[in-house]
């Protein structure tokens, strides 16, 4: 059984330049198999409103969306570092706020640790759940929280202007106490600065090379039809074999092909007696 990561690991990986594979899940049995596989850490991200509820963004879900979610990944994977990803409103009114939903994470999903978007704008927020003795992780680059007032789903860092603003939040974020740093949608030689100038991990999803690579487990799997960022690669398409297989049993149970004998519990006691019950409800 693997030992599950700690942040001193993590710190470790990034100096010995060991990178970190990651993804987010959402349930008992795609934890389970991260485990099994020998994943570093999952993350229970806010995605889970477009890949599992079926909304159009990540702004309807709920902190019991999230800590249901986060609990299911638990009992799956109990050995593998997880991380709760604070939905949106549940930081944004204060830090007092931020620290409370941040100890409702540990103490009623068990992650080892609380996301949050954003980078200047939350500092205090990251010091206030720090100091609470909460190891946070921060967000830059596409926060899909924030996504209307970056012009929707779109890259960050294209320009020089703004990758100096991703640099600055990527040094707050380090400054005010996060172990960790997650950039999404960032040109890879904004990351690789990043990365090199900044003491702890930084982990891309879409953004190039770094300390580690997060995914999407329904993108990665084919699983997620809606659309398909350009940074995904997908290593299945569990969608065609899900397709295909309620086709096949739709028609063996139109056909009576299904169930077989193989398929049913026969009685224990003979039939004469069965067909003596049957008779007295005649």
């Amino acid at each position: 059984m693997a030992k599950k990561k700690s942040i001193l690991d993590l710190m470790r990986m990034k100096k010995e330049g060991e990178q970190v594979a990651w993804i987010t899940a959402y349930d008992f049995p795609t934890a389970s198999f991260a485990e099994q596989a020998g994943m570093d850490m999952i993350l229970v991200g806010d995605s889970l409103g477009m890949v599992v509820l079926g909304y159009k963004g990540t702004i309807p879900v709920t902190m019991e969306d999230c800590i249901s979610h986060c609990q299911a990944v638990r009992r799956g994977a109990p050995n593998t570092w997880i991380i709760g990803d604070m939905p949106f409103g549940s930081y944004q009114v204060n830090d007092q706020q931020a620290v409370e939903n941040a100890v409702r994470f540990l103490k009623e999903a068990d992650v080892d640790c609380i996301k949050l978007e954003g980078g200047e704008r939350v500092k205090s927020r990251i010091r206030a759940i720090t100091d609470a003795g909460i190891p946070v992780m921060g967000h830059i680059g596409l926060t899909p929280q924030s996504s209307g007032q970056l012009g929707g789903f779109k890259a960050q860092g294209r320009h020089v202007n703004s990758a100096r603003a991703l640099i600055k939040d990527a040094l707050e974020v380090q400054e005010a106490g996060a172990f960790s740093l997650l950039v999404e949608a960032v040109p890879p030689e904004v990351t690789a600065f990043i990365a090199k100038k900044l003491d702890i991990p930084v982990y891309s999803i879409g953004a190039g090379a770094c300390d580690g690579q997060l995914l999407i487990s329904g993108d990665m799997l084919g699983k997620f039809q809606a659309f398909t960022p350009k940074f995904v690669k997908k290593y299945a398409n569990v969608a065609e074999i899900e397709v295909n297989a309620f086709k096949e049993y739709i028609n063996e149970v139109k056909n009576g092909q299904f169930p077989t004998d193989d398929h049913v519990y026969h009685v224990l006691e003979s039939m004469d007696e069965f067909e003596k019950l049957f008779k007295e409800f005649e």
